[in-house]
């Protein structure tokens, strides 16, 4: 076994679209889903802004299945069938002790937490819901994965707030380097748009009052948004067997902490976890074409980013097109370096460089080519995409053009 590991299948939903084609389609306009939130349900919330799926796609999941997941978990089947889809695989007729799934997740299933406290402390009930517990579990979204596709081989969750998904992939990748699974379905998935979850970021000051603006001298901060992205991962050799269709190779993973602060952000982290990549992926700084940025909107998080992007890539790191895409379908927590992944996988097959929306003006401690508001062609042979949690967890991945 050489070690490769392929893309053959994506998958997500999020604000800007129920399908992957529909979401690089508003991911290259520059078009914000970021907007009032139009959930009834967020008690006291009015004037909020996330950005929202405001209607999921068509499927034929049962009732009785409906009622043991909660949003979550729901948003990483359907992007996982879509996933499946593409890569030509149903999971029956591959081994399914071969076939595993890692999902990330950044807040569990917060929205069936709600409607029980609400039940049982405000309401007067006597007893939660009979599922609840199994529906809220971080790994949750993984075990439906899994149910739903009869794969019996290594699955499991990962949670490391806004890196989760990275991780999650990076995990699936070991899955397969060490020999105990063919194929994995991995990305992240996140349903944070509920009052407890918008009422705990609040508190931090971190919110935007209007939209995300990364790296632009007046961003505000962070958008919330919900989403999912899932990626069928699999050997070269399985897929090379099978004439599956190879999107992309994952050749890095650089993962670090900043072991500083839970909430403050560092640079010495993510700095050591883009060189990882880079040595994992034996790779060159001058060989990388596109970086899609971590990129929250907060002043200390963009300025960090950059700086550390400038002590791994010196020169050469003006010479890379940047995005971050968060200011088109929002911080989707568990969920963002998924689908962060999807625009790196469909920059490098698309040669497009997404933009960076909502960018107004200069910041000259964000200095680099951030691609403001408009898409830009470019031939995009190895892309990165940054994930750096809250807490100091870093996760970086590197995409390849096969």
């Amino acid at each position: 076994m050489d070690g490769r590991v392929v893309i053959t299948g994506i998958g997500g939903l999020c604000g800007l679209g129920t399908d992957v084609a529909s979401i690089w389609r508003e991911m290259c306009t520059g078009v914000s889903a970021i907007g009032p939130i139009a959930n009834p349900e967020l008690h006291e919330l009015a004037g909020v802004i996330g950005s929202e799926i405001k209607t999921l796609p068509e499927h034929d999941i049962s009732r009785r299945q409906l009622a043991s997941m909660d949003r979550f978990s729901l948003l990483a089947v359907l992007a996982a069938r879509e996933a499946m889809r593409q890569a030509g695989l149903s999971g029956d007729e591959e081994n399914p002790y071969r076939f595993g799934a890692a999902v990330g997740v950044g807040v569990c299933g917060w929205d069936a937490i709600e409607k029980n406290y609400r039940a049982l402390l405000l309401n007067g009930a006597k007893r939660a819901e009979v599922l609840t517990a199994p529906r809220v579990m971080p790994g949750a979204a993984a075990g439906q994965v899994s149910m739903h596709f009869g794969l019996r081989g290594p699955v499991f969750g990962a949670t490391s707030a806004c890196a989760s998904a990275n991780h999650a992939i990076a995990l699936a990748v070991d899955q397969i380097r060490l020999g105990r699974a063919d194929i994995m379905l991995a990305g992240g998935s996140d349903a944070p748009l509920v009052w407890g979850v918008l009422k705990s970021w609040e508190a931090l000051r971190v919110l935007a009052p209007d939209t995300c603006r990364p790296f632009s001298a007046d961003r505000k901060g962070v958008v919330l948004g919900e989403g999912a992205g899932m990626a069928v991962l699999e050997s070269y050799q399985h897929a090379s067997r099978r004439g599956a269709p190879i999107l992309a190779e994952i050749v890095g993973i650089g993962l670090s902490a900043d072991a500083f602060d839970i909430v403050a952000p560092a640079s010495e982290g993510p700095e050591a976890a883009m060189r990882a990549c880079l040595e994992d992926a034996r790779l060159n700084i001058e060989d990388v074409d596109y970086l899609n940025a971590h990129g929250t909107g907060t002043k200390a998080n963009d300025q960090i980013e950059t700086a550390a992007v400038k002590r791994v890539f010196s020169e050469h790191a003006y010479s890379i097109s940047i995005s971050s895409t968060k200011s088109v379908h929002a911080h989707c927590l568990g969920a963002a370096s998924a689908l962060e992944m999807i625009a790196c996988v469909m920059a490098i097959r698309e040669g497009i460089v997404p933009p960076t929306a909502n960018y107004n003006e200069r910041d000259p401690n964000c200095d680099l080519d951030v691609t403001p508001n408009v898409a830009r062609e470019r031939k995009i042979r190895i892309a990165l995409s940054n994930a750096f949690a809250m807490g100091g967890l870093n996760a970086v991945l590197a995409f390849r053009e096969v």
